[in-house]
């Protein structure tokens, strides 16, 4: 089994307002890759971190294997989400992806 943890940071230029849609609109997009996608086995969105954190949002997800995560990386599905509701928005984004 492989995890796909990702941190990311939304835009400074972004509102108050703006930020939460932005955050449930990434949240639905990732989740509802559950099932779409050869290999993926779970995945979660965590958008409601503590005052003490330093980043905006979560994914914490897991795969089969590394191969899944690769396929995953260039899947239509996953791409569509990235490129709509996750980049435009997002300033940082941090990655690790380890076997468990």
């Amino acid at each position: 089994m492989v995890k796909h943890v990702i941190l990311w940071t939304l835009k400074d230029t972004l509102s108050e307002e703006e930020k939460m849609t932005v955050k449930a609109d990434i949240k639905s997009g990732l989740e509802g890759l559950a099932g779409q996608i050869p290999g993926l086995t779970e995945i979660h969105v965590y958008t409601e971190g503590l005052a003490s954190s330093n980043a905006d949002l979560m994914l914490d997800s897991t795969f089969e294997d590394e191969e899944s995560l690769k396929g995953y990386a260039v899947h239509p599905k996953h791409v569509a989400v990235a490129d709509g509701k996750v980049r435009p928005y997002t300033a940082t984004r941090t990655c690790l992806d380890y076997e468990i």
